[in-house]
């Protein structure tokens, strides 16, 4: 007899598991199914380890810098790839832990194997039950749920011609089982994911050449901030080809090579690893979308304002359906699904409100409409501060960068940031609080901010929008 549930969530990645624990913290009955590692790829192939090797990126940097806080030192450093490869390991397994401590204080029934939705049939009581094939040779695991959350998220994309073998030619999964750093590596792609390896690898040491098909970096960041990172990666030695189209790849002996085209000019490019980094794919494959009415496309799972899909009781949220493919923005779908399937009042999610990061050095992050994001030509009041004038920075060694400030000429509220510099992303969080509350840059200029902190740039953004800035 098949076990009934109130939600069964497929995917149990952050989508997922905060979807599946706000449910049961509500008082419904959930199961949770996963395929491969609970915390899915944010934790265990995405942000969390990445960052966990950015970390050390950092240090080799202060290191490296060290003689400017007035410490001398003889000793060479070495870089032990394996034992931040451990520590990355660790950091990753421990978070896990965490998340399956959650699901089991939560009470949350989980079942390890491939979940999928079926239709109408003489075999399932009714559409809309989950069927999970566990591995090896266990019996089909059918449960009988009133409501489906699918967060099966994605996959990285690859390019036609490009065999991705994780040996000679990496993913963004694969590069995250190397034992050893190689000496030198190409990235096609100038993304986020793109950006972020070439900004720790070249910190550990690493040659490292970025070959993007468009003209500048991070193309839904300003272009402002994508000259600005451009300029710091060739200051670092960071090799860039933009507006380059990888037309062949080869491996020969270890090495590979890259034919590309660059203005109708072949050229070649020679490195030890290719790492592919041309986006994400959403799973919509084997999870039973034909079969129970769930309508799709090429870019993921069709879902209202709610994340509800054509199919009424089965809703949608993070990488497999087309917005934001942020972490933070699938726990955030995941929290407003459940609060529609218990029948709340619910308030749409705001994207352009939605806070985004890259961890390069230096940092970069942003919020609501910026000058040119995402085809915005904004007309709006304008105010910035440097970090170079800003006492924290100056103490930290961190000068580079700045943050801007823009507010509507019509009502003065706040509608968008960015930060270039260091810490932006921790500093982003009040910039995107402001917006959410509606306030003004006077409101916030006005709010007396601890000194010295980074946090004052923001403050002094905020005032240089009047011309107000004290230290400006």
């Amino acid at each position: 007899m098949p076990k009934e549930y109130d939600l069964v969530v497929i995917g149990g990645g952050i989508g997922g598991y905060s979807g599946a624990i706000k449910a049961a913290k509500e008082g419904l009955n959930v199961a949770l199914v996963e395929r491969d590692l609970v915390g899915g790829t944010c934790l265990n192939r995405g942000c969390i380890p990445t960052k966990a090797y950015l970390k050390s990126a950092q240090a080799i940097r202060e290191f490296k810098n060290i003689s400017e806080f007035g410490i001398e030192t003889d000793a060479e450093y070495q870089v032990d790839f394996l034992k931040i490869k451990q520590r990355k390991d660790k950091i990753v397994s421990n978070l896990r832990n965490g998340v399956a401590a959650l699901i089991k204080m939560n009470k949350i029934d989980y079942f390890q194997g491939e979940g999928s939705v079926l239709g109408t049939s003489i075999f399932t009581p009714k559409s809309g039950s989950v069927m999970i094939k566990p591995e090896g040779d266990a019996d089909e695991i059918i449960l009988t749920p009133k409501n489906v959350l699918i967060a099966t998220g994605s996959r990285p994309a690859s390019l036609p011609n490009i065999n991705v073998d994780e040996i000679n030619i990496l993913s963004s999964n694969g590069i995250l089982e190397l034992e050893t750093l190689p000496k030198s590596i190409t990235i096609i792609g100038g993304g986020v994911i793109g950006v972020e390896w070439a900004s720790l690898l070249k910190w550990m040491g690493v040659k490292v050449t970025i070959v993007e098909f468009q003209d500048r970096l991070i193309v839904n960041e300003s272009k402002k901030i994508s000259s600005q990172l451009k300029a710091e990666f060739e200051k670092q030695g960071i090799n860039l080809l933009l507006s380059t189209k990888v037309e062949s790849v080869e491996v020969s002996d270890g090495e590979t090579k890259i034919i590309a085209d660059k203005a109708g000019e072949k050229t070649e490019i020679k490195s030890e690893k290719i790492l592919v980094a041309v986006g994400r794919r959403p799973n919509i494959e084997n999870i039973g979308l034909e079969a129970s009415g769930v309508e799709y496309g090429k870019r993921g799972i069709k879902v209202n304002e709610f994340f509800q899909t054509s199919a009424e009781n089965i809703y949608a949220v993070g990488d497999v359906i087309p917005t934001l493919q942020l972490a933070h923005v699938a726990a955030a779908e995941s929290e407003i699904a459940v609060e529609k399937i218990l029948e709340h009042d619910v308030t749409p999610l705001k994207y352009d409100n939605i806070p985004r990061g890259v961890y390069t050095y230096p940092e970069i992050a942003s919020v609501g409409i910026t000058d040119g994001t995402n085809g915005h030509e904004v007309k709006a009041d304008h105010g910035q501060f440097d970090f170079k004038f800003n006492g924290k920075s100056m103490i930290m060694g961190e000068s580079i960068g700045q943050i801007e400030v823009f507010a509507d000429k019509d009502n003065d509220d706040l509608i968008g940031v960015s930060i270039v510099g260091p810490h932006a992303t921790d500093l982003i969080s009040e910039p995107a609080l402001g917006i959410y509350l509606n306030a003004t840059p006077q409101e916030i200029g006005e709010t007396v901010h601890p000194h010295p902190s980074l946090s004052e740039v923001i403050m002094e953004a905020a005032r240089d929008i009047n011309g107000n800035s004290l230290n400006k």
